[in-house]
């Protein structure tokens, strides 16, 4: 077992890596910025190594100041997290090269995967469906007005290392073709460093299904099944649950096979998602592969009693898998909302600020992943995530009611955060009922 790892990340995801280090009896080492000097997580690790100043470029990207703080804290291993260098493969492949193990899978693997063309290539390979589309980045505006015009509008820009909704753009006919691809090529050199595209056949309102994956380095891979992600706006998720509901048990079944199928051939190691698109027929498509720990990675551990992270960090430290499929098993339904400082009834426009009163909510069944206290300066230099309230229960209806009574004891002041929009939500008929699509936000929003 890792003795002593850095966790290249900030905020509730640092501080849900030191818990897991803690229970394995691992030190934890944090890297900050200055602005993060008092945080939680930088309190409870066993040491903290300032990287620089606020602006990420500067401290949580900054790969030579990281590597800098693994070595001066003499650490076996870095646990990147989600978002920041955790599919940086570049990162992964210097942490190599300085013998120290990235907690995540190998350079090549994020490499292929990272690639959403060649990762769709891959999946074709493999039986798993795609939607139509190209294997190859389009070079030009003109390939991709003939490219367009074979897939038939409308077609989906998007970038080829993209992720996280950006570098993503919508195309109806060829005027807004041109426009769009010139939009999203620069959103994605400013966000990726890659300019690159390709194009997609879209489809009218599906539904966003992921599947979480583990796998060891001795080519075990399992699936811990899947997770509903389409309460979402401008492709950022908003609210997930496991498992996905009104889901057919015999496409629940294909969809999990097919993750499978893909991370093995990949040759993929540590936690992973594959995300899928399943249109109104229940056919499902390959859309990309997420190299790391999701954000909403708490409710697949709520419904199979599996700690993620700990098993990341058994699975770096050379150990077999201590589960097996067949041994995996799913109990009931969690939920999860993602409170963001964001004003929800104003376009969810950032809100930084100094949080003035904070009481979160308990209670059986209530788990909150959050690194804010009263007093805490939300600054415009990150993610806007304060961080996640996630219940649990026996049924999907006690889960949702649970969740509303959460929502309603949870108490944040001095900023706007998305909880009134959760609670009005989860009061939603639509919502309760499970007829969800990745339009739900925009139709709920409009009916307001």
């Amino acid at each position: 077992m890792l003795s002593r790892i850095l966790i290249a990340n900030r905020g509730e995801i640092a501080l849900r890596i030191i818990r897991a280090c803690k229970e394995l009896s691992i030190e934890a080492v944090a890297v900050y910025s200055e602005p993060d000097k008092d945080a939680a997580y930088v309190q409870l690790a066993d040491d903290s190594i300032c990287i620089g100043p606020a602006h990420s470029t500067k401290s949580y990207l900054n790969i030579p100041s990281i590597i800098s703080a693994a070595e001066i804290a003499d650490v076996e291993a870095v646990h990147p997290g989600y978002g920041f260098l955790a599919e940086n493969s570049h990162f992964a492949e210097i942490c190599e090269s300085c013998n120290i193990k990235f907690i995540g899978p190998s350079p090549e693997a994020m490499e292929l995967v990272g690639n959403k063309v060649k990762a769709r290539e891959t999946a074709k390979e493999h039986k798993v469906p795609v939607l139509p589309g190209d294997q190859f980045a389009i070079d030009d505006e003109d390939a991709a007005r003939k490219l367009a015009a074979d897939i038939g509008f409308p077609v989906m820009i998007k970038a080829t290392g993209g992720g996280g909704g950006r570098g993503m753009r919508t195309a109806h006919n060829e005027i807004s073709l041109v426009a769009n691809i010139r939009a999203a090529r620069s959103e994605a050199e400013a966000s990726f460093r890659d300019c690159s595209l390709y194009l997609e056949k879209l489809l009218h309102r599906p539904r966003h299904i992921e599947v979480q994956i583990i796998a060891d380095e001795h080519d075990n891979v399992i699936h811990l099944g899947d997770r509903e992600c389409s309460v979402q706006r401008r492709h950022q998720k908003l609210m997930e649950e496991a498992p996905a509901p009104n889901l057919p048990g015999n496409v629940r079944e294909d969809i999990h096979k097919a993750a499978v199928r893909l991370a093995e051939a990949v040759n993929y190691t540590s936690a992973g998602t594959v995300e899928f698109l399943v249109d109104e027929k229940d056919n499902f498509h390959f859309i990309e592969m997420n190299a790391r720990l999701q954000v909403e990675h708490p409710v697949t551990e709520m419904i199979t009693g599996l700690d993620l992270v700990k098993l990341q960090l058994v699975i770096a430290s050379g150990e077999k898998l201590p589960i097996r499929q067949r041994k995996v098993s799913f109990t009931g339904s969690a939920i999860e909302c993602r409170i963001n400082a964001e004003d929800p009834d104003n376009d969810f426009k950032p809100a930084p600020g100094t949080i003035t009163f904070y009481s979160p909510p308990g209670g059986m069944g209530v788990r909150i992943d959050s690194h804010i206290h009263a007093g805490y300066q939300v600054t415009p230099h990150y993610d806007s995530l304060l961080g996640k309230l996630i219940t649990f229960a026996p049924t999907r209806k006690d889960s949702i009611s649970l969740m509303r009574r959460a929502l309603h004891e949870f108490r944040i002041e001095g900023i706007k955060t998305t909880i009134p929009l959760y609670r009005r939500i989860c009061n939603s008929r639509r919502f309760v009922e499970g007829r969800l699509d990745t339009g739900f936000v925009e139709d709920f929003l409009a009916r307001k």
